[in-house]
């Protein structure tokens, strides 16, 4: 029987709170919570009365939680972007392994930092790069490293963020302004540039990337439109970005049409029509997406190099009605076209017919991120606990920077009018910082 594996939580947003905590119901004879840490009052009450966490283990922040002695095995450090670095490495000092949310941090330098101190420390450190635990890229890692397609030539994939999902986290939300927290492709597409180093094998040599806040700005704002959805405004009912279209009657994540879990439970705790309404008269989510502060681009374009000669783009864009992620592998032998939002996988080979893959009959949960969630935190816990092994698809710290080192040069090339960036270069250059 596996060993339970102790947690302490820093922060209760929706990652901590709404993904991460839940598992200690869903397998309780496997991970128990016994020690929290947000700024929000409402948020420790909620936890801490649903996890029978005594007073004296709740704390107002990670920084407080981490001055104690070492409160559990492992912690589970969902902070903002620009805490994590820091509370990883006092997390680390005090003997905790860690799972990290990504991005480790915007800075380079505090990326190697964070590795460095888990190699020093020797904790496992393993970084929430969620999509490689998924049925799905678990069935193209299979199929790429059989050799089917040959050598991978070509990489071309789009992220299509939806364009409520940018308007709820990248204009409203939390990833709005760079400033406080990462630069967009950094924040959503580390992911990518995570798989197709992992799926590939390859390692980027350059990047160059061109992209820009197209539409999310003041001067878009359409005649009537007032600082707030529910304050006055002439233009809502053409607004496709209003926030009670969004949060209260979208099929798809209005609440009056059941959908309580993401995005609503970002605005509350108990979502529902009464919680919602305040939140967006009185919150973030109910200003108008053409004045808030947002400075992050709404769609990008990053181009990789890769050390062998392969080539490899990615498309990322906001204006898109669904959110899923698109992408095709070309081989000497083949090619793959791998569509997670319709779970399917089409294989063919040069000659030969094509073959459909349908990734929901190859397993049953494909609930939170595909199915990655779950299969993500229990590799976690067997890694504690001895069951498993750090294996090719653990994101340890160590593989994790690589991702952000593409990322943070595609921001850097994007500032510089497409610049190439030559990535030997820039990992010299950020050794004393960024």
């Amino acid at each position: 029987m596996s060993r339970q594996v102790t947690v302490a939580i820093a922060g209760l947003g929706n990652r901590g709170r709404d993904v991460y905590a839940p598992f200690a119901e869903m397998f309780p004879e496997r991970m128990k919570i016994v020690a929290i840490a947000d700024p929000i009052p409402e948020r420790i009450e909620e936890v801490a009365g649903r996890y029978h966490i005594p007073l004296d283990k709740c704390f107002s922040s990670a920084e407080e939680m981490l001055e104690q002695d070492k409160l559990a095995d492992a912690a589970f450090i969902t902070t903002q972007d620009r805490q994590h670095a820091s509370q990883a490495i006092k997390a680390m000092e005090k003997g905790y392994d860690i799972l990290l949310e990504k991005p480790i941090s915007p800075n380079l330098k505090e990326c190697r930092m964070v590795a460095e101190a888990a190699e020093k420390h020797g904790r496992n450190v393993v970084v929430c790069h969620v999509l490689r635990y998924t049925p799905f890229y678990q069935e193209i890692k299979r199929i790429i490293d059989s050799g089917t397609i040959g050598d991978v030539v070509s990489v071309m994939g789009i992220m299509n963020v939806g364009y409520w999902h940018q308007a709820h986290s990248f204009v409203r939300g939390n990833w709005a302004n760079s400033d406080v927290t990462s630069p967009m492709i950094l924040q959503k597409c580390c992911h990518d540039m995570d798989l197709y180093l992992w799926l590939t094998g390859k390692t980027c040599r350059s990047v160059s990337s061109f992209g820009n806040t197209y539409h999310f700005k003041k001067e878009n704002a359409p005649a009537g439109a007032a600082s707030r959805c529910t304050k006055g405004c002439k233009a809502k009912k053409d607004c496709i970005f209003d926030a009670e279209k969004i949060y209260l009657t979208n099929e798809d994540t209005g609440v009056l049409a059941g959908n309580v879990g993401w995005p609503a439970e970002v605005l509350s705790a108990r979502p529902d029509e009464a919680s919602i309404r305040k939140a967006i008269e009185k919150g973030p989510y109910g200003r108008c997406v053409y004045d808030c502060d947002n400075n992050v681009v709404d769609h990008q374009i990053v181009n990789m190099e890769m050390t062998d000669g392969a080539s490899m783009s990615l498309a990322m864009s906001g204006f898109t009605s669904d959110v899923s992620r698109y992408t095709k592998f070309m081989g000497t032998r083949g090619q793959i076209i791998a569509d997670m939002g319709a779970n399917m996988i089409t294989l063919s080979r040069f000659g030969k017919k094509e073959e459909i893959i349908d990734v929901s009959k190859l397993a049953e949960d494909f609930s939170g991120h595909g199915g990655g969630e779950r299969r993500m935190v229990e590799a976690f816990l067997d890694l504690i606990t001895g069951e498993g092994e750090a294996d090719d698809t653990i994101t340890s710290v160590a593989r994790s920077v690589e991702s952000h080192v593409i990322a943070l040069a595609a921001e850097e090339s994007r500032q510089n009018g497409g610049k190439v960036i030559y990535l030997d270069e820039t990992r010299q250059e950020r050794e004393g910082g960024m």
